[in-house]
Formats: C-alpha cells, sequence, structure tokens
C-alpha cells in the first residue's frame, strides 16, 4: 500500500531579506551535519545578534528583522538549524540541547565569542538554553514564544503525531525500481527529517523552571495574546529568569517575526540596550 504523500514541513511564506550576506559558509559538527551560517552587516562588531528560528523553518524567517538590525548598525549572524535550511541533519539524536551546540559551533566558527540573541520558537528554546548554560557566550536574550515542556504547546486540533507517522511512512516506503525517490518531493530523506523535527516538539523540551533562574543576562519574554504557548509556561519563564520581562504582543498569534517584525525588532534592540 502506497502511503500517503506528506505535506511539506514549513510555514507560508515570509519575507526574506533584502540585505545581501557578506558570509555564508557551512561549519560542520562532530555527528557529520554541515550547519548553514550567514552574516549580515558590513561593520565588524564585537556583540552581534545571533537569530534563531523555529521548527520548520530557516534564518530567512527573519527577514525585515535582520535588515532592521544591520540598518541600526548591528552585525547579524543567522544559523539554519540542522535539517533545516540549507543546512543537513546529521546522525545524532535530534534535542534542543544539540542545536544550542550547533549554535556555538557556528558562532566559534566565525570567531565570535559572545552575542545578543534573538530566539523564535524552538529557536527561543535554545536561546534560553544558551543563556542558561553559556553565560559567558550571551550578552541579552530576546525569546519569542518559548516552552518548557511539550505539554506547553496547545495543539488546537494539530495532530502531530499523525504527521509524524505520515512522514515516516514515506520515508520507509520502497517505491519500486521505476522510481527515483530523489525525485520525489518530499524526497524520502527529507520526510525522514521533517519526521524528526515534528517528533522533536512531541519529545522535547523538559526544562526545570527553577534552573533558568541561572540565567544573568537581560531577557525578555515575549509572546502574542494568541499564542499557542500556554500561557503557565510563558509566565514560569518570566518568573523564573531574574530581572527579566514579560511582553505580551497584542492581536498576534505565534508567529511574530513573519505578522510584526516592526515589533520585535523594537523590542529586540531594547532589549540590546539593556545590557549598557
Amino acid at each position: 500500500m502506497v502511503p500517503a504523500t506528506p505535506q511539506p514541513h514549513f510555514p507560508s511564506p515570509y519575507a526574506q531579506p533584502q540585505t545581501p550576506p557578506r558570509l555564508a559558509r557551512m561549519v560542520e559538527v562532530p555527528d557529520g551535519a554541515q550547519i548553514a551560517v550567514f552574516a549580515y552587516g558590513e561593520r565588524a562588531e564585537a556583540v552581534p545578534v545571533l537569530f534563531l528560528h523555529g521548527n520548520g523553518e530557516e534564518h530567512g524567517i527573519f527577514g525585515p528583522i535582520i535588515d532592521a538590525v544591520v540598518e541600526a548598525g548591528h552585525t547579524a549572524i543567522a544559523v539554519d538549524s540542522r535539517a533545516q535550511g540549507k543546512s543537513t541533519r546529521g546522525t545524532a539524536r535530534l534535542t534542543y540541547e544539540l542545536m544550542a551546540d550547533d549554535a556555538l559551533a557556528a558562532l566559534d566558527a566565525l570567531g565570535t565569542r559572545r552575542a545578543h540573541v534573538l530566539g523564535f520558537s524552538d529557536g527561543a528554546i535554545e536561546a534560553l538554553l544558551l543563556a542558561r548554560d553559556h553565560p559567558e557566550r550571551v550578552a541579552s536574550v530576546t525569546s519569542l514564544g518559548a516552552n518548557l515542556t511539550p505539554e506547553g504547546v496547545l495543539d488546537d486540533g494539530w495532530d502531530l503525531a499523525g504527521l509524524v507517522d505520515v512522514h515516516r511512512a514515506w520515508a520507509a516506503h520502497d517505491f519500486g525500481a521505476d522510481v527515483d525517490a530523489s525525485l520525489l518531493s518530499p524526497s524520502p530523506a527529507d520526510a525522514a527529517a521533517s519526521a524528526d523535527l515534528l517528533a522533536l516538539m512531541l519529545e522535547e523540551p523538559h526544562i526545570e523552571a527553577s534552573s533558568l533562574a541561572r540565567i544573568s543576562c537581560p531577557v525578555s519574554v515575549v509572546v502574542g495574546e494568541f499564542d499557542c504557548i500556554r500561557d503557565d509556561e510563558t509566565v514560569a519563564i518570566a518568573r523564573a529568569i531574574p530581572r527579566s520581562r514579560l511582553l505580551v504582543v497584542p492581536g498576534q498569534g505565534h508567529t511574530l517575526p513573519k505578522h510584526v517584525p516592526g515589533i520585535v525588532t523594537t523590542i529586540l534592540l531594547d532589549t540590546i540596550a539593556r545590557v549598557s
């Protein structure tokens, strides 16, 4: 029986950066994954802004924000998380800790010791982990829509487990000698990677709110008024982090970088200014 064709795992279109990158390269990490990293802005800056995107996306979702950050005189460093965008999957089990380590490897490859971090969704989880576990590397965090547990995301009727099964069935199917499976959309390899990414949201993260008390840099915890993140987890994050601020964007859902990039830019630049 031929399985159902999986729908591609990425959000609806968004505005890409208009600023051309001054650097784009692949960084190999220990399990063989190649992590794509991009730098925008001509000015060499000791503390640039690191952009970490959400599940199934790539760094381009921050397009207008990257442009505005560069216009404001900052250097922007953006990473495509593994198995997304131009980055490859590697062999290690997917965890948010692993992808936070990938981001550190990208910074190391660029000779960057410290950065302000803007993270969205999965990227916001990674940003909090970086600030908690590597405080010397993080100058500030702007967290958009982070959760502490898999249950912290409201499914709103989204059958995530069913989507994982559909992608895995496609990845495992034998299409026969007359089908070059690499030509399919998605290819079995792409479907397997999407299954892993979707399963990540079912299985991770597992963060004790109290552990975030170790974060010492300025932090803005941001959600939309109608975000899919449970209110109690957002409040727990903000309460746990000393001197953090909690901001709720009126009338908005989860995808703040796409729908209100100007508001996100203002919050980000204000968070950066709190460092000094």
